[in-house]
């Protein structure tokens, strides 16, 4: 049966058959036990393991996926519920899992059916808690395998400064409510609409994890008092030991993934410390199963070469993009891929876009309302409730909104890495925020999203010029991406992209608690004194 089920995820087995050991007990340093399940190869004795830590079940789809699926191809998996779920003692408390982490490693070295080696694997908060304990697991550990996460969940709430609440809300409601191994099913089903309903309310954000859950949620109560920089993030921040991982790491990513931009730092890091980590990006968003699937299979054929010996299913170049609008895998010796360069196009007046400089020109404007905020149509998700492309034409018709398109292209505009807008803006709110967003006009008309960016400004950050002009750098998702000749290049700018991320009251009150809603004047200039553009890193045509 559990090969049948296997099979009916997408996943393929292996030639092995499979014993599985139920409830193994896990001591915590503090005394809580922690409970455990451990697939392993009939006939292969101390096989390597394969450690997989989850908040969200250790049975049914995640028993499957992460422990029957390695175990048939000749791996140990130990599948862990962490603290306060599934049986695990304790309280969860979010994020906070390098202490449980270490301690579970200790007790796996221990067994008398350990081999002395081992790995991890998992997405999301799986691949978290990878980051968690990697630098000091010790030699031991030899490969994670990690996909849509990053070392630290601390720029991915608080994106450009402003506050992930869609995502937010969905996983404290996804995580209250898991009570048993099928919980997920139904939880991945409501929780998203559970919320965009509280979301929509109106009401103050302190009270929406309530209207969601039906229930106040501690962890979403703390993410609205500890921003950024507060000293709640720096036990929950792993990226300061990144550098420090000596395991080799396969990781894996989605355009439309919330932790893109910070997985991708974690590559950067590792391989300025001299690492050469895997990176595979794909048309995905978050929670996408074509990602997880192929995850499963290609992080088999990484364990095979880290943990058997056995390098032959691994490619020759460590980076594979899809890139989107030509729908071709392509690889790379690294990423930024070599061969970008960075191309600026200028907003020009009357809403074209260009690479030219901008003529002398009188800047646009809009009124941003938070009472009415700009919605958010499409992007980077956490759950698929909301659609990851999605025709953004009824978004342009907005006065809240406005819109830049080049002319239709004559031949093919290919771009692949980072992209940022620099922005020249005056504003009659100190508090406010700036969203862009990239999209690709077909030659039909429709406007799709491929990538956006957000960035909240308080007094001071920046400084305005005596002209009342601040420089705005917003850093938007990664792209890979052709633009086909006759389409066409376009960006928006806004101040909202609500309910992704929680509307700016422009009064500076805590976001929690604000109630009064003040209207932003925005200015956007395309001068060649202030000339605003987007940064598109452009690559030769293939």
């Amino acid at each position: 049966m559990r090969r049948l089920g296997v099979t009916a995820l997408g996943l393929r087995n292996g030639p092995h058959k499979v014993t599985v050991d139920r409830d193994l007990e896990v001591p915590a340093a503090d005394g809580v036990t922690l409970l455990a399940d451990r697939y392993a190869p009939a006939d292969v004795e101390r096989a390597p393991v394969v450690l997989v830590r989850s908040p969200y079940g250790r049975r049914g789809p995640f028993g499957l996926m992460c422990g029957q699926a390695f175990a048939s191809h000749g791996f140990q998996a130990v599948v862990q519920s962490v603290r306060g779920g599934f049986g695990s003692g304790g309280v969860f408390e979010a994020l906070d899992e390098r202490e449980d982490g270490l301690a579970t490693i200790a007790w796996l070295k221990d067994q008398p059916w350990f081999g002395g080696t081992f790995a991890m694997h998992g997405p999301s908060y799986l691949g978290y808690v990878q980051w968690a304990v990697a630098a000091e697991a010790g030699p031991a550990l030899k490969a994670l395998s990690m996909q849509v996460t990053a070392s630290t969940f601390r720029d991915a709430v608080n994106v450009g400064g402003t506050f992930a609440l869609e995502s937010a809300l969905i996983w404290v409601d996804l995580t209250a409510r898991m009570k048993n191994s099928l919980s997920g099913i139904t939880t991945g089903i409501m929780s998203p609409r559970r919320a965009r309903r509280a979301a929509l309310s109106g009401r103050p954000l302190a009270e929406l994890d309530r209207l969601a859950t039906g229930g106040q949620q501690r962890f979403f109560q703390e993410l609205l008092v500890n921003g950024p920089d507060t000293p709640f993030w720096d036990k929950r921040d792993f990226s300061p030991t990144v550098s420090q991982v000596d395991a080799p790491v396969n990781m894996t990513g989605g355009w439309y993934d919330i932790f893109l931009p910070w997985q991708l730092k974690d590559y950067a890091a590792l391989r300025a410390a001299g690492h050469r980590p895997y990176l595979t990006i794909g048309p995905w968003f978050h929670a996408d199963q074509r990602m997880m699937r192929g995850s499963v299979h290609e992080s088999v054929k990484w364990f095979r070469a880290h943990l058997l010996g056995d390098p032959s299913g691994l490619r020759e170049r460590p980076v594979r993009l899809l890139v989107t609008g030509a729908d071709e895998w392509r690889e790379f010796p690294d990423w930024p891929v070599p061969g970008m360069r960075e191309e600026r196009w200028h907003l020009q007046p009357a809403g074209a876009l260009s690479p030219d400089t901008p003529p002398e020109s009188e800047p646009d404007t809009y009124r941003y309302d938070p009472e009415h905020p700009t919605p958010f149509l499409g992007g980077p998700t956490l759950l698929g409730e909301t659609h990851p492309v999605a025709d953004q034409r009824r978004l342009e018709r907005r006065r809240d909104v406005l819109v830049y398109t080049s002319p239709v292209l004559d031949d093919d505009l290919e771009i692949i890495g980072p992209v940022t807008a620099d922005l020249h803006v005056r504003s009659n709110r100190e508090h406010t925020d700036f969203v862009v967003r990239l999209c690709d006009v077909t030659p039909d008309g429709e406007s799709l999203n491929l990538c956006e960016g957000m960035r909240r400004l308080v007094p001071g950050t920046p400084e305005p010029g005596e002209d009342g002009v601040r420089r705005v750098t917003v850093e938007l998702w990664p792209a890979g991406h052709r633009f086909r000749r006759g389409h066409r290049v376009r960006v928006q700018v806004a101040s909202g992209a609500y309910p992704r991320v929680a509307r700016n009251p422009g009064t500076g009150a805590p976001i929690g608690t604000a109630t009064e809603m003040l209207t932003a004047d925005q200015e956007i200039l395309h001068t060649p004194a202030h000339p605003s553009a987007i940064v598109l890193p452009v690559v030769p045509a293939t």
